[in-house]
């Protein structure tokens, strides 16, 4: 296995050569990463020489036209689906609440969700509301010591009523990587599919959702060093049987059946270059020169083994200490990089502190209140989170350790 270059990766976003950003360490890249160059020069091409209605014949359209495409095909490629199962919307959020209404207008009363307490409120809210139309909700819960979901609680909750699991791939608090597969697995023998809540996950390398089973699979472009775009990966079978939300004119089109508002054209276009970077680290790295997903394999796992690395030992420094709680396992080969903490003092007031330190974390509920209450923490006191990625540094983990030490 290769090791990741730690200073090319760097070099690949503008943000570390920022000067008004010099000797601050970003740690809450849970909430939203950095942008990396092939992104923001594909924004800046579109828009200072695309910015027109794209697919008209017209060579500024026409080439607007094929930008858009090229990143649905490339993004669709590395994620090991077709080209049409991916689709671009506003946000993660509207693109679930767009998917329970086409699932609102597809079941029958009666008929069961299930849910977690595990997710950010993205994935659970939107469903949880389908009560009011008669469809049943079921509550797959958490252990309240681990965080963790256990997939024998999950058979004991499955039906012929069934219609759909909705589950993260990680939580955004408690960080434990969930089995996709087996879970998949599990709710598919029962009849029911499966929709995963990626946008915890994604940024510490694009999954296979081919390879990983799911019905769905939802992540946000603007947290995996992209614009402000939620992705969503509907396979066919799914995709084809539930109703059109999008105008009906376009029904015959898969990734719009799912995207009733006009496309930002220009975001869409820039998300090529999410693709573009992890080219630039497979060659970089001597990489597999075959096909996409591949390349997308050799990357998520280039990004996972700097990320682990880096990771035990901040939570080694933190799950012993008195007066803090590690939400979720100490051991980095199971967990994102997402690390939240329940202090016995008020977590806004500590992650102001850390700004002194250079460190640039958060303190609050983060969209968990669910998870949180389940766990015994009081939303409204929040827990500290400390977030990262492949592009931190050994020595921002170093900065964030050592202010950790002073204001704990």
């Amino acid at each position: 296995m290769s090791t990741l270059d730690i200073n090319f990766v760097r070099s690949q976003f503008p943000a570390f050569s920022e000067p008004s950003l010099q000797g601050q360490a970003f740690f809450e890249n849970a909430g939203g990463s950095y942008t990396c160059k092939p992104v923001l020069d594909r924004l800046t091409r579109y828009y200072t020489q695309r910015k027109v209605q794209p697919y008209a014949p017209y060579e500024a359209s026409r080439l607007a036209g094929e930008e858009m495409d090229e990143a649905r095909a490339r993004m669709a490629a590395i994620l090991g689906v077709e080209t049409d199962e991916l689709s671009f919307g506003p946000s993660t959020t509207q693109n679930t609440y767009v998917l329970a209404q086409a699932f609102r207008q597809w079941m029958q009363p009666g008929e069961a969700i299930i849910v977690t307490n595990q997710d950010h409120e993205a994935n659970s809210g939107p469903w949880r509301r389908l009560a009011d139309e008669g469809i049943e909700i079921r509550e797959w819960q958490i252990d309240p010591e681990t965080g963790s979901l256990n997939p024998m609680d999950l058979e004991n909750l499955l039906d012929e009523n069934v219609r759909l699991v909705c589950f993260p791939h990680c939580s955004n608090v408690i960080g434990e990587i969930n089995p996709v597969t087996e879970i998949t697995a599990i709710a598919h023998a029962a009849g029911a599919f499966v929709c995963v809540d990626g946008v915890s996950y994604a940024p510490h390398g694009f999954p296979n959702v081919g390879d990983l089973g799911p019905d769905i699979y939802l992540f946000s472009a603007y947290k995996t060093y992209g614009p402000h775009q939620g992705c969503m990966v509907i396979r066919r079978t799914l995709g084809e049987m539930l109703p059109n939300q999008g105008h009906y004119f376009n029904g015959d089109v898969l990734y719009q059946r799912f995207t009733p508002a006009g496309p930002d054209h220009a975001q869409i276009a820039a998300s090529a270059g999410m693709a573009d970077y992890i080219d630039l680290l497979c060659d970089h790295h001597s990489g597999p020169t075959g096909e996409a997903a591949e390349r997308g394999s050799f990357a998520h796992d280039l990004m996972r083994s700097h990320e682990v690395a880096l990771l035990q030992p901040v939570l080694d420094a933190v799950k012993d200490r008195n007066a803090v709680r590690l939400i979720g396992t100490s051991d980095a080969s199971r967990r994102a990089p997402t690390v939240a903490l329940a202090l016995n003092r008020n977590v806004e007031a500590v992650a102001a502190d850390l700004t002194g330190c250079g460190i640039m974390a958060g303190g609050g509920d983060f969209y968990a209140v669910r998870p949180l209450t389940a766990m015994g923490v009081d939303p409204d006191q929040g827990v500290l989170r400390v977030s990262f990625t492949h592009y931190t540094s050994q020595q921002e983990i170093d900065q964030l350790l050592n202010a950790l030490d002073d204001i704990l």
